[in-house]
């Protein structure tokens, strides 16, 4: 929304204290997940959908390509990390993982190994691309996705050592709206 320049409000819930799951959270989004973008009395949830809707009435810039062709791989890109990746390192998936008996050090290791391997696949899908960002010139899509990933990597102690990817985050962090957007700047930080 930042980098549209759009204005919004937030309301923030402390995910580790479980606030995403109190009767007024679930009143907005049944499923009990951030984040949920309420417009005009209907609310959105999941981050790509939230992402192209707010692209298809705010235009500019263009979260995806023109190029038909272009706009799927960049979705593809978008999807590896959203599908492949960041449901990992949700707080539903590791409490079910350790409810069923995993100690810790397991759960933060196969969450490793899956970031790690979908971080190095996304590394490879943009590895001959030119330009700052993910696929170019100009942020995308898989760059939003891409850079809030790079965080949860680090929390759990993967790998994000690929030059292509670093040189991206290194672009996107450059830009205001990435930098406030940092989970550290948040008001919900911890």
């Amino acid at each position: 929304m930042g980098l549209k320049g759009l204005t919004w409000s937030d309301r923030t819930y402390r995910l580790r204290a479980g606030e995403q799951r109190s009767d007024a959270y679930m009143a907005i989004n049944p499923q009990g997940l951030v984040p949920a973008l309420e417009v005009d009395g209907t609310v959105l949830t999941q981050s790509m959908a939230i992402c192209e809707y707010l692209d298809e009435c705010y235009p500019d810039p263009p979260l995806l390509p023109a190029d038909p062709l272009m706009r799927a791989t960049v979705r593809g890109f978008a999807q590896a990390v959203a599908c492949d990746i960041h449901p990992v390192q949700n707080l539903k998936i590791l409490r079910m993982l350790a409810a069923r008996g995993l100690d810790e050090d397991a759960v933060q290791g196969w969450a490793r190994e899956v970031i790690e391997t979908g971080l190095e696949a996304c590394s490879r899908l943009i590895a001959d691309r030119e330009g700052p960002y993910c696929f170019g010139d100009q942020v995308t899509l898989a760059d939003i996705v891409l850079i809030p990933q790079l965080g949860n990597a680090r929390r759990f102690g993967a790998r994000t050592d690929f030059p292509r990817i670093e040189a991206v985050e290194a672009a996107c962090n450059a830009l205001p709206a990435f930098a406030a957007a940092r989970p550290d700047r948040q008001p919900d930080a911890e």
